[in-house]
């Protein structure tokens, strides 16, 4: 029978009521997207989802699927449409499944995508709070994250698996003793009670409450060997030394990405790139596949050219002491990278001190990275501890060139601000170009820390704050004048090369005692020497700017610019911290934190206040003010006055002032900016 023919006799049975047999006929003749419609009209929609598959629209398929109940068929459905569809396409998929009411399915789309915030968004209105905390926490938005488990805990108390999902989120960004609080919500006959043990037993211990801790270890004790070991190994949290280490060849428990690496968990994430650990099927190797996730709908342009930027950087520069791309795939588009197993600098910061001798090879090693990069025209731009990861036998590796510069380095990198700010040299902590040197004072900046234990501010005519010496004993001034080289505040007074650099510290023989242990940030010796008073470098200023700083503000006679001075306290140090750690271009900077004088210095706005120019935010505007806010409450502090009073434009950039009067703890002022940021959301305009 012709194909016309039997399209007509298809259609003569559906006209009779018989639409499955003019459907199976189409099917047989291969017109399975017409089998599909007809079979959709007789409401047999897991098999109109199955003829969809067949004809390749994986999209309809999934929403006959949804309608059908078939969650086999939508998984299948689901699963295709990640793999094969064009993103955008994908997106709108996603995107129409939310509109009909399908949220869970939705959500899990969006999730394959990389398009956290939406999945976040699509699980929540399919009350599924767990897998909504998972979406916010991957977006960069974990207060959010801990947001919809409360709510959720608020409706059902009893819910054993929010409970555990929350506590285990409290943990991973800090905030032990809520974990703690969370973690022991869960009754004992729970099954996520013996998942959550070893979590609980850790934050004890980081709490001091160590009889506590060993009841809840023997509590754990009493668990089958084998069983505990699984379970420790399935509870410890991301960056932690459980989690960093786990048995050889571990089973997958995610997805295979790119057909060839098998997913093993999840490291990290930030709102624009999400990192997991992963075996190589072809190798057998543990890699780190470093997987975009900031694209959808178009909100992540400057983020995927810093991401290609960073590929390309590893494409090109292979030494020894830099983070090895394994491949590039830019259907992600992906990175794979070689695994590190050793953690970071971050993670041996917060131990036992290291030998001098081992500070000064962990900077040697940096700076030969960073040689090798400016000879190739490769500047980094972010040297930071976060960003110094080690293998199995303790080499330290240069990671993360997503801030890198490439090109020609007779011309100086201009793009603003980028770093982490403890670490930022002086000039680009000024919005000045940053330079090779640039480069050399944030080793100079890890070195310090590694000897003294903080990081130091600049040097000031040869002299650091503190000067390790002052710290260690077995170091002297010698030592002290080779670190302060590399912090020098001008950078023309810095090495002149890496390898320069290199070798003045290498030629100089290092202690191989650590230095003795003490806290840091606290109450640290001060040498005769020190640089001169704070009284000598603050002047009355000239400027009174908008008249909202007036009481506070001073110039400073070392930077030439005028500064906003507050007196320190226990809050105003630990909201000082917090803006230095969320390091957002879009948060006010902090200066100088000094304890001995009592002031922190900050960074005063430029512009004007939205309270003095009527205007309401553009989506972008607002979409930046979201990140920044999300990088605060992840380094553990908050706002808690966002309002038009602190709100600046300048050159189109908004800029949050810092908060003039923020009362309440941390909890509280968060929360104050999740309202804030909902309210002008309502108000936010769409971008010309």
């Amino acid at each position: 029978m012709a194909y016309e023919d039997l399209r007509r006799r298809a259609a003569e049975l559906a006209a009779i009521g018989q639409r499955d047999r003019g459907a199976a006929l189409l099917a047989a003749a291969g017109d399975h997207a017409g089998a599909s419609e007809l079979l959709e009209r007789v409401c047999d929609f897991a098999g109109a989802a199955r003829e969809a598959l067949a004809a390749g629209d994986p999209a309809r398929a999934a929403l006959m699927a949804a309608l059908g109940g078939d969650e086999a068929l939508a998984r299948e459905a689901l699963e295709r449409i990640a793999a094969t569809s064009p993103r955008d396409a994908a997106l709108r998929a996603a995107a129409d499944l939310a509109a009909r009411g399908f949220s869970r399915h939705a959500g899990a789309l969006f999730a394959a995508l990389g398009a956290h915030a939406a999945a976040a968004e699509a699980f929540t209105a399919a009350h599924d709070a767990c897998r909504a905390a998972e979406s916010f926490e991957l977006a960069g938005r974990p207060a959010d994250g801990a947001r919809v488990l409360e709510a959720a805990l608020r409706r059902r108390p009893g819910d054993a698996a929010a409970w555990l999902a929350l506590g285990e989120l409290l943990a991973r960004h800090g905030r032990t003793e809520a974990a703690v609080r969370a973690l022991q919500q869960l009754p004992p006959a729970a099954a996520e009670r013996a998942r959550a043990l070893p979590l609980l037993g850790r934050c004890l211990s980081e709490l001091g409450l160590e009889d506590a801790a060993r009841t809840v270890r023997d509590e754990l004790a009493r668990l089958d060997p084998p069983g505990q070991e699984a379970l420790s190994s399935r509870g410890a949290a991301p960056g932690s030394a459980a989690a960093g280490a786990p048995p050889a060849g571990p089973a997958p428990v995610g997805p295979l990405l790119f057909g060839r690496y098998e997913t093993l968990r999840e490291v990290t994430a930030t709102p624009h790139a999400r990192v997991v650990e992963a075996r190589d099927r072809i190798t057998a190797e543990r890699v780190a596949v470093k997987i975009f996730a900031g694209a959808a709908f178009g909100a992540g342009r400057d983020a995927l050219l810093r991401f290609e930027r960073e590929a390309r950087a590893l494409a090109q520069l292979r030494h020894p002491n830099v983070v090895a791309l394994r491949a590039y795939h830019p259907e992600g588009p992906a990175m794979v990278l070689a695994w590190m197993t050793g953690g970071s600098l971050i993670e041996r910061l917060r131990g036992e001190p290291v030998t001098p001798a081992r500070a000064v090879e962990i900077a040697g090693a940096l700076l030969s990275a960073l040689g090798e990069a400016h000879r190739l025209g490769i500047l980094h731009r972010d040297v930071k501890p976060s960003n110094v990861l080690f293998d199995e036998i303790g080499t330290a590796h240069l990671a993360d060139f997503g801030a890198a510069h490439l090109g020609d380095l007779s011309s100086t990198a201009t793009a603003g601000a980028i770093g982490t700010f403890a670490y930022m040299s002086p000039e680009q902590r000024m919005g000045r170009p940053a330079t090779l040197a640039s480069d050399l004072y944030g080793v100079g900046a890890v070195l310090a820390e590694l000897l003294t234990g903080e990081p130091p501010a600049p040097a000031v005519r040869g002299r650091l704050d503190p000067a390790p010496s002052e710290v260690h004993p077995d170091l002297t001034a010698a030592h002290d004048a080779a670190v302060a080289a590399l912090l020098a505040e001008d950078p023309a007074a810095r090495p002149a090369d890496a390898f320069e650099a290199r070798r003045a510290i290498t030629a100089m023989a290092w202690p191989e005692r650590p230095r003795p242990r003490r806290s840091r940030g606290s109450g640290r010796p001060r040498s005769s020497d020190a640089p001169p008073a704070t009284a000598a470098r603050l002047a009355a200023t000239l400027e009174v700017g908008d008249s909202r700083d007036t009481e506070g503000r001073w110039h400073d006679a070392w930077l030439d610019r005028d500064v906003l001075v507050l007196q320190l306290d226990d809050a105003t140090l630990a909201r000082a911290r917090a803006f230095a750690r969320a390091g957002h271009a879009a948060l006010t900077s902090v200066l100088r934190v000094d304890l001995a004088s009592g002031e922190v210095w900050v960074a005063l706005p430029q512009g004007r206040a939205l309270a003095d120019e009527a205007r309401a935010l553009t989506r972008a505007q607002r979409a930046r003010l979201g990140e920044a806010i999300a990088a605060l409450h992840a380094a553990g502090g908050a706002h808690g006055c966002i309002d038009s009073q602190h709100l600046y434009v300048h050159d189109g950039e908004l800029t949050l002032a810092y908060p003039r009067e923020a009362p309440g703890d941390v909890e509280e002022l968060a929360s104050r900016d999740l309202a804030a940021l909902q309210e002008l959301d309502r108000n936010a305009l769409d971008e010309l």
